[in-house]
């Protein structure tokens, strides 16, 4: 059929429709999407080189809202009608999802070329972090720029971190008005107030440094909050609109952005650059990509964001999530004060928590295995997605997912399903006290992707870190605060709910699994308390 004639067509059509009643014109734009919408997924159906669509009814919404609110139920619904593999629709976006290990490993270990990261979050992300860093840049500089950052991120690191972190906390115990120790010998903190301060100040001071963290306050760590809140899945899809939320977002970025700037630019005019003397020199002096080209310092402070805000997003949740937790379960909290106790008394007389080395941390598995216990259940991130830049065949089936489609995987499922963890809901870290109970299937294969050497196999269960080339590369630091964290919390507190108090309901809202507030813990001193 030729132009003209299919022109003529739409051209009678038109008429037609302007020939119609306001009623009818309006009936038929209103149904008409519906009608479309329905069409579509039934001529989808007849494809049998397509994976399985779970129906929708409004059109370009799809799922998002049984997805948004309860994203494991609704995997765990869709997967009891159509199997491990299916796909839905997300705000325009379709979505493939591989529930379990083989999903793992079908979308982290699959090729380059095949999908993106960066495709699929550099919208998201960019805004928050800045140009040129993290997603907003071809792939092997984003492995480049992990391997700038893993300077700071070494065994003997860790061992300065350990004491400048419980510094900070007590520091906070000391002066926070959720606490005022020297004042208080009991009181109520909201953990979701407390622990991103405490995050973004530990974190500040061991990883950028004393000069950095003394331009930290609470009202800093509140412009982080504002650029968390830019990882919604409204900004996935509209990563700009003229919403008070997007301002604060861009105002922050501003704000973060300038004073790390301003603090580089110092160092510059002065020569005031110490290698590994923080984050911030290291990158300074060793950030040259392979091709002799340097991170400039706008992309250093925009990385810097990057890194903390990685940290923010693991320790705040996780350590909230386990003082939760461990309120409701006293005698845990007894067990990891009793082997603190233990180890710091097998150490000598007179022994204090300032006697805690990093290198003890790894001598205390119930604090481990609580950290262990906590990311099982409450994996930061509930979905990791991919865009699929070539036709991707799903293994061992006759599906295609196509071009321009994306991939979804979701640890935190199999991390929380029966299917792999007997009472999977339930909160055990003993369960960790087996050295195979994770399950790991890893023979002992490693991978560089550019930033050192890591396990090529993700066939696991359990990813709290992810996998594949952009696994975190923080994992070990995590411990690190988190351990620090705990045990300075349980050397000092004991801590219960109100009464009538319980744990609260995870909130989905954003992409990052906290809890519902008011997430409330009532502490009293312990006799061992610093303060």
């Amino acid at each position: 059929m030729s132009v003209e004639i299919i022109k003529d067509y739409g051209l009678a059509a038109y008429e037609e429709f302007r020939q119609l009643n306001f009623t009818v014109q309006l009936s038929i734009l209103v149904l008409a999407p519906f009608l479309y919408n329905i069409i579509w997924q039934l001529l989808y159906s007849f494809r049998r080189d397509r994976v399985p669509m779970v129906f929708h009814w409004i059109p370009w919404f799809g799922s998002a809202v049984p997805y948004g609110m309860q994203p494991y139920e609704f995997f765990e619904s869709c997967r009891s009608k159509y199997g491990d593999v299916f796909a839905f629709m997300l705000l325009g976006k379709v979505m493939t999802v591989y529930l379990g290990p083989k999903g793992h490993e079908f979308v982290l270990n699959a090729r380059l070329a095949d999908v993106s990261a960066e495709e699929a979050y550099k919208h998201l992300t960019t805004p928050v972090f800045g140009k040129g860093v993290i997603y907003d840049c071809p792939n092997a500089k984003l492995m480049e720029q992990k391997k700038f950052s893993k300077g700071a991120l070494t065994k003997d690191s860790f061992r300065v971190y350990v004491p400048k972190i419980r510094e900070e906390v007590l520091n906070y115990f000391e002066t926070s008005p959720n606490f005022k120790l020297t004042e208080n010998s009991k009181g109520v903190s909201n953990v979701m107030h407390t622990q991103p301060e405490i995050t973004i100040f530990t974190a500040s001071r061991s990883l950028l440094g004393d000069e950095m963290r003394k331009k930290f306050d609470a009202s800093f760590a509140n412009l982080y909050t504002d650029l968390d809140k830019g990882f919604t899945p409204i900004n996935f899809v509209f990563p700009n609109l003229p919403l008070p939320q997007y301002k604060k977002r861009d105002e922050a970025q501003r704000k973060i952005s300038s004073t790390y700037m301003s603090l580089i630019n110092k160092r510059r005019s002065c020569g005031d650059i110490v290698p590994d003397r923080d984050l911030i020199d290291t990158l300074m002096t060793s950030s040259t990509y392979k091709d002799g080209t340097k991170m400039t310092d706008q992309e250093i402070a925009n990385l810097l964001i990057g890194v903390l805000m990685g940290g923010q997003h693991t320790s705040a949740a996780t350590s909230a999530w386990f003082l939760l937790h461990l309120a409701e379960r006293p005698d845990l909290q007894d067990e990891i004060y009793q082997d603190i106790v233990n180890l710091l008394n097998s150490k000598g007389p007179n022994t204090t928590l300032d006697d805690l080395s990093y290198d003890d941390l790894s001598g205390l598995p119930n604090v481990n295995n609580v950290i262990r216990e906590t990311l099982r259940l409450h994996m930061p991130l509930h979905s990791i997605f991919r865009k699929v830049m070539n036709p991707l065949l799903v293994p061992n089936t006759n599906y295609v997912v196509p071009k321009g489609h994306h991939v979804l995987v979701a640890p935190g499922y199999s991390m929380t399903s029966e299917r792999w963890f007997p009472q999977a809901l339930t909160f055990n870290p003993h369960r960790w006290d087996q050295p195979d109970a994770d399950q790991q299937k890893d023979d002992g294969t490693t991978i560089d992707y550019g930033f050192g050497a890591i396990s090529k196999g993700v066939n696991s269960p359990y990813l709290p870190f992810g996998g594949g080339r952009h696994r975190c590369v923080g994992e070990q630091f995590a411990y690190c605060q988190l351990g620090t964290i705990l045990t300075t919390y349980v050397y000092n507190l004991k801590w219960s709910f109100k009464p009538n108090g319980k744990l609260p309901e995870v909130d989905y809202a954003s992409m990052v699994t906290l809890p519902m507030e008011p997430a409330e813990i009532a502490w009293e001193k312990r006799d061992t308390c610093s303060i």
